[in-house]
């Protein structure tokens, strides 16, 4: 499946068992001698009892991370489609809280993401005090960049064109700089106007991917923190568009777009 070329394999760990170890997990991403995916995605069942599943996210390295919006929306198509559910919305647990999400009836998936997170710790990133704008030194040159959480945890640096920014060189170094504990995704953010944004992204295990819903919403933060956006926010990415509502501090962000099936298939591990 696929969000806006964001690609996943989704699992359904709810009628069979599933135990994989990080290599076997990067068996599979591999686009030559796998199937290739940024992101598995395996659907389990719900730890509380108040959700229908658990969302369980494996980037291609093998890591397990907390938060994908854009594999939210195809988990939410997967468990209806493959008659896991009826329910609409539903809710899943993750690693980082619960997600509810939405299908409307033209299929457009709508995301309620949680409440963002500015707290230095909850991102998290080393630094005395919150701030709207971080700075990092990396080879003698001095970035500025906001920094939130969306379940996880992101920087993004706004530029002036993002056809032209360093996304393959400067985004793995802050991703694995020390400033980051756990690493982070980062954004490359170019403003169109004070409703949209194009935007590249990042992403910690994967590397730059086609879109990142999470990537879209924490650009939204950022930029509506600094005062340079306004909700609503419509993000232009490499594989298509998103839409981000944010009305401020302590509200939660939503995301919506599409989510798109290629095929099915099997595969023996």
């Amino acid at each position: 499946m696929h969000g806006l070329g964001n690609d996943f394999v989704v699992i359904d760990g709810i009628n069979q068992s599933i135990s994989l170890r990080s290599t076997q997990i990067q068996q599979m991403a591999d686009r030559h001698f796998g199937i290739g995916f940024d992101q598995l995605l395996i659907v389990e069942k719900p730890r509380s009892a108040e959700a229908d599943f658990l969302y369980r996210i494996f980037n291609a390295d093998g890591s397990e991370v907390n938060q994908c919006g854009n594999g939210a929306r195809c988990f939410a198509r997967f468990v209806r489609e493959s008659g896991l559910t009826d329910k609409n919305p539903i809710v899943v647990d993750t690693n980082s809280g619960q997600l509810q999400i939405h299908t409307d009836a033209d299929k457009n998936i709508r995301v309620n993401m949680g409440i963002p997170k500015h707290n230095p710790e909850d991102i998290p990133i080393k630094a005395e005090a919150e701030s709207k704008v971080y700075t990092m030194l990396l080879e003698g040159t001095e970035y500025r960049f906001g920094s939130v959480s969306i379940g996880n945890p992101h920087a993004v640096l706004e530029v002036i064109s993002v056809e032209h920014a360093p996304v393959d060189t400067l985004g793995p170094m802050i991703e694995k700089s020390s400033q980051f504990p756990e690493r982070v995704n980062v954004g490359f953010m170019q403003i169109v106007n004070k409703n949209s944004i194009k935007l590249r992204v990042y992403e910690r295990g994967v590397g730059e991917t086609l879109a990142c819903g999470s990537g879209a919403c924490a650009a939204t933060v950022v930029g509506i923190e600094q005062n340079i956006l306004e909700n609503p926010v419509r993000v232009y990415l490499r594989g298509g568009q998103l839409v981000i509502n944010w009305e401020g501090r302590g509200e939660p962000v939503y995301l919506s777009g599409p989510a798109d099936k290629v095929f099915e298939g099997t595969i023996q591990i």
